[in-house]
């Protein structure tokens, strides 16, 4: 009996062990993991782990099953343990990830298209101001340029090329289905995805605004049963990378000796370093408060941000405040509502700059201007010490102070949505988007301090507008399975409307009392108004079907019809095909291939942006004359003519790719090759100079883009210290292919030469320079020595040729991510290589021909003891001779960029519990820290014409990006 009795209560309490399992799951670095399914195998029980991660499983059985999305899921045998914790890793790779694509959602082993997914991991702890920067070096086929350092600047984003002349080159953009061309104003940590859409056949739903590829931007949405507060904040400093070495005082008045002899008054022995005046220290600083979770029934996402950014040049500064509301409500079991709301304030100083020193450029001005100048005149009227050479140039303080302006703007954007569930399988859904914008500009230049002030006794300007664009979209959606073959259908229409109101008013001839800045205090003030508006009507329908997840189709087809045209209507198709070669019984001896699929895909797309509203009507202006009795209205000149067979630029794009994944997903390969073709691409024709418009805009060109697109992302180590790795690289061959009516055009006007440097024609790329071929500097003469390329025994204009070109040969990003007991280290670097730079700065500072202060390389000039050189001459005022467009100028532009490293240190929830801290993240960033290039200007990723596709690489005194130190907190309650 006592051997019964012992062999029952043994028995006993191993069922107790077995019935009862508690524990802790947590991640890689400790962290505590909230939501992960703990399941009994073989059963139908299990639980959730709580915001400790602690969870509690009665009747465990034989094994638990952990699982969580972005993690591998793991089954642990019991063993009679009563306590199993438990480390879960990152999932390797996900071919059931849910990948956003328009107008709905793809697993990513279904997709048949070219699409690149930008995550949240590349945003987090870097600062940025616009969400285009995580683009760039981040995703292949996709070339991101800063042509200014400027705070608040545009980015240039071009998806596998440009494809016009005039019209749009950047890509649309789609926030949480509400279509738009800027996201300036859009909260980078508000992000959780933003899928890139490459090529015709995944971009072809957005038809007529789709030609330059889509990116897709996902913003982050509160959870069920996951109440968080999140605070973020940043701050840090900016300067620039490298100064330019000008001439001190006493070389200066050697130079203007041999220019200008005698022009020099001899008491002129000041010294200001105006670089060191204009360049200063930036200072970026955010703080953002986030509020999300809820219930299955109704979730919440609310934040907060305020940015500021002061440029390292005064008074360049770019600061915002934005809130944003993410709503989702499931009303009934068939109806679902949600609502995406962001408001934004934001507020901006400009630094004028790619300008020359004698036309308010900010930086051209401090490396030109006479270094024995001061700031301000010595006699105490605080006006600034005007140039004695030409008195309409100032100085550069007085170009970055004088003048007090500013730019605020106001945005309302977002939608709310209705989604109704009818039946299995079929659902109809509403969006409405709206995007009002509120724009205002104001100047004021005193009529004291300035020459340009005085002249003017005071001069003030103001532009304001506001614009608006509503969006109406429905859609009805199917989705059946068939045994093992899936078929979804999508139709749907959409209707978007725009209008633009704008005013503008200058004036001058103010009051002495400068207290007075606004314009109802001119004297002389003279004003206009305009308005604009266009609209577009969609229908549009996409059909995919696979079998088994092995064999995939993908059709769609989109007709717009746009107001810009008088032929409004246009047909873009597309279709694309998959083959998932690892699903088929023949691959299962590869052990090593996770997932192989082939990919191929044709489409055309349109592209509406950039064409004039009003295109297709012949334009007229009025202008004011003297009134008559009776009253007859003003004077009117046509100044365009109408084109009734203009029509938009058309893009057909072939697409073939490889994705492949192999040793359990530790390497993910994608490949992909592709040709564009851009058809009736627009341009300004010319016409006869006899007649009074000497141009019609029509479509009169081809473009073609062509390229390869590679990516690999590699998990090295696994375990406690982790080392990732994402390396991408793109090839991309532009070329014009025809041109129609007119054999070429020139863009590019540089003005220190008056020539346009930059040529449009058929078998060049755009982006190409033209000019002449220096050879060097005579011996004899002291002059720059240019080929006789047309071989007629003379100098003249038939000389020119191609001398350079911006398009780089290719662009790449390199990631390493490091993680180890709480510490993360990312290094990103980022480059381009094979662009040429037209230095132009260069013409202004080892030109010579007038009385500009110059850089320390013409100490080197050509003098008579010293023929042998590389810079020619001094000449004579107003002598252009040596400065012509030429390959003098003509750098290698390649860089290879630090583009941002980051160390953090995740602090473990134990130690902060107490605080209700759930975890804290600190680090630090630096942003452009190394930049190896050969180019001699202040930075090689410039562009003096901004986002122009035809203008590109040029320098002109343009804002350099700074070198930046950030460090930051994010802390989760």
């Amino acid at each position: 009996m006592p051997k019964l009795y012992l062999t029952l209560l043994m028995l006993t309490v191993s069922l107790s062990a077995s019935a009862q399992v508690f524990g802790t799951v947590t991640d890689a670095e400790g962290f505590p993991l909230a939501g992960v399914t703990v399941q009994v195998v073989g059963a139908n029980t299990g639980a959730i782990t709580d915001l400790d991660g602690h969870y509690s499983v009665k009747e465990a059985g034989e094994a638990l099953r952990f699982s969580y999305t972005g993690y591998e899921t793991q089954v642990v045998m019991i063993d009679g343990r009563s306590v199993v914790d438990i480390i879960l890793f990152e999932e390797l790779i996900n071919l059931n990830q849910v990948v956003v694509v328009g107008y709905g959602a793809q697993k990513k082993k279904e997709i048949t298209s070219a699409v690149v997914i930008v995550d949240e991991k590349a945003i987090q702890n870097r600062p940025m101001v616009s969400a285009a920067e995580a683009l760039q070096g981040k995703a292949a086929g996709v070339q991101v340029v800063q042509p200014s350092g400027k705070p608040g600047a545009d980015l240039s984003v071009r998806v596998r090329g440009a494809t016009s002349v005039l019209a749009g080159n950047e890509p649309l953009y789609v926030v949480d289905g509400v279509p738009t061309t800027d996201i300036r104003g859009l909260n980078p940590s508000d992000i959780e995805s933003m899928s890139v859409l490459k090529d015709a056949s995944s971009a072809a739903i957005y038809g007529a605004r789709a030609a330059n590829g889509v990116v897709l931007i996902t913003t982050k949405r509160g959870k069920a049963d996951q109440s968080v507060v999140q605070f973020n904040a940043y701050g840090g400093f900016s300067t620039l990378r490298k100064p330019l070495e000008t001439l001190s005082t006493k070389k200066y008045r050697d130079l203007i000796n041999e220019i200008i002899p005698g022009t020099l008054d001899p008491a002129a022995t000041g010294y200001t370093d105006w670089q060191d005046e204009i360049f200063g220290t930036g200072v970026n600083q955010s703080y953002q408060l986030s509020f999300s979770g809820g219930t299955e029934k109704s979730r919440h996402l609310v934040s907060f941000n305020y940015l500021d950014n002061a440029g390292i040049i005064r008074p360049a500064q770019f600061n915002r405040f934005s809130l944003r509301m993410n709503m989702d409500n499931q009303l009934t079991r068939w109806l679902k509502v949600g609502t995406n709301v962001n408001t934004l304030h934001s507020t901006t100083k400009d630094t004028p700059d790619n300008a020359s020193s004698g036309r308010g450029g900010v930086i051209m001005s401090a490396l030109n201007t006479p270094p024995f100048l001061s700031i301000y005149r010595n006699d105490g009227s605080g006006q600034y010490d005007p140039n004695p050479f030409q008195p309409s140039w100032e100085n550069p303080v007085a170009y970055m102070e004088g003048p007090d302006q500013k730019t605020i703007d106001i945005r309302l954007f977002g939608n709310i949505n209705a989604e109704a569930k009818l039946f299995d399988g079929f659902s109809l859904k509403t969006n409405v988007g709206i995007d009002l914008n509120s724009h205002q500009w104001d100047y004021y230049l005193d009529p004291f301090r300035t020459n340009f002030g005085r002249n003017q006794n005071g001069f003030a300007q103001a532009d304001k507008s506001n614009s608006s664009t509503w969006l109406w979209e429905n859609t009805a959606n199917y989705a059946r399975s068939f045994g093992e073959h899936n078929l979804t259908l999508l139709g749907g229409s959409s209707i978007q409307r725009y209008r633009w109101d704008g005013s503008f008013i200058s004036g001058n001839d103010f009051p002495d009392d400068v207290s007075v800045t606004t314009l109802n205090a001119a004297n002389s003030v003279v004003g206009s108004t305009s308005a604009q508006e266009w609209s577009l009507a969609s229908f549009f329908g996409r059909a995919t079907y696979d079998f088994q997840s092995k064999y995939l189709f993908t059709a769609s087809l989109r007709r717009d019809g746009s107001s810009k045209l008088a032929q409004h209507w246009g047909t873009m198709p597309a279709f694309s095909a998959g083959w998932r070669i690892s699903a088929e019984p023949f691959m299962q001896r590869f052990k090593a291939i996770e997932d192989l699929k082939i990919r191929a895909g044709w489409g055309k797309n349109g592209n509406q942006e950039g064409i004039p509203n009003y295109a297709r009507y012949g334009l007229v202006s009025y202008y004011r004359r003297p009134t008559t009795n009776p009253l007859s209205g003003p004077a009117a000149v046509q100044t365009t003519y109408g084109n009734p067979d203009l029509r938009w630029e058309t893009t057909a794009q072939t697409n073939v790719g490889i994705d492949l994944s192999v040793w359990n997903g530790r390497a993910v390969f994608v490949l992909d090759a592709y040709l564009k073709k851009t058809d009736d691409v627009l341009l300004n024709v010319q016409l006869s100079n006899s007649l009074p418009i000497t141009s019609i805009q029509t479509n009169a060109g081809s473009i073609e883009n062509r390229g390869v697109d590679f990516s690999v992302a590699t998990v090295n180590t696994v375990k406690a210290f982790r080392w990732n790795t994402e390396f991408n690289i793109s090839f991309n061959k532009n070329k014009v292919t025809a041109l129609q009516y007119t054999d070429v055009y020139y863009f590019g006007r540089v003005y220190s030469n008056n020539s346009d440097v930059s040529i449009v024609k058929a078998g060049l790329p755009l982006g190409s320079f033209y000019g002449y071929v220096s050879e060097g500097v005579d011996p004899e003469t002291g002059n720059l020595k240019y080929k006789d390329v047309n071989e007629n025994g003379i100098f003249d204009t038939g000389d020119r040729t191609v001398i350079g070109n911006a398009q780089p040969v290719f662009v790449a990003g390199l990631t390493n991510s490091f993680s180890w007991k709480g510490f993360d280290l990312v290094l990103f670097l980022q480059g381009s290589y094979g662009n040429d730079v037209y230095n132009a700065t260069r013409i202004d500072l080892e030109g010579m021909f007038d009385s500009k202060n110059q850089s320390v390389a013409v100490l080197r000039r050509w003098t008579p003891d010293n023929r042998y050189t590389d810079i020619p001459k001094a000449v004579g005022k107003g002598n252009v001779d040596n400065v012509r467009n030429s390959t003098r100028f003509v750098e290698d532009g390649s860089y290879l960029r630090l583009k941002s490293v980051t160390l953090s240190y995740n602090f473990k929830s134990e130690s902060l519990k107490k605080a209700g801290v759930e975890k804290m993240t600190v680090y630090c960033t630096g942003q452009n820290i190394l930049t190896f290039t050969k180019y001699s200007g202040f930075d090689p990723e410039v562009n003096a014409f901004g986002l122009s596709a035809t203008e590109l690489g040029i320098d002109y005194g343009t804002y350099p990006q700074a070198r930046t130190v950030t460090a930051g907190v994010n802390v989760t309650f």
